[in-house]
């Protein structure tokens, strides 16, 4: 399944971000403008670019797993959003990119212990 890149990356952000607002209500949040702000620190490209680096620099990405990460951050676009630069919305993009392949692979153990890895890092 060799899909556009960011059609990956675009279904990866609204998988990643519900994972985060469950976890964030299992947490025990139960306001929303508490739930809103806490999410930004997983959910913006900030978050998400500070992710993946610490999953690569913990090689906890397998090989198929890099090779999208890098076919998104590789992909050439034109814009990116005012409040991030293009290197850290690139890198959110990668990231993205893998929890939408994962998806669509239906692996949603491997999402799952991704992101785990993540929230334990924190």
């Amino acid at each position: 399944m060799d899909k556009n890149i960011l059609v990956l990356a675009y279904l990866g952000d609204s998988v990643y971000e519900v994972y985060i607002r469950k976890f964030l209500i299992d947490k025990g949040l139960n306001k929303v403008n508490n739930l809103q702000k806490e999410a930004i620190k997983y959910v913006s490209a900030k978050g998400q670019c500070e992710l993946v680096k610490t999953l690569i620099e913990q090689n906890v990405l397998s090989k198929k797993e890099l090779e999208i990460y890098f076919r998104g951050r590789n992909h050439k676009s034109k814009h990116h959003p005012k409040n991030t630069d293009i290197l850290t919305y690139k890198e959110a993009t990668g990231f993205e990119a893998i929890i939408g392949h994962l998806y669509l692979q239906g692996d949603i153990d491997r999402i799952t212990q991704i992101i785990n890895y993540g929230l334990e890092v924190e």
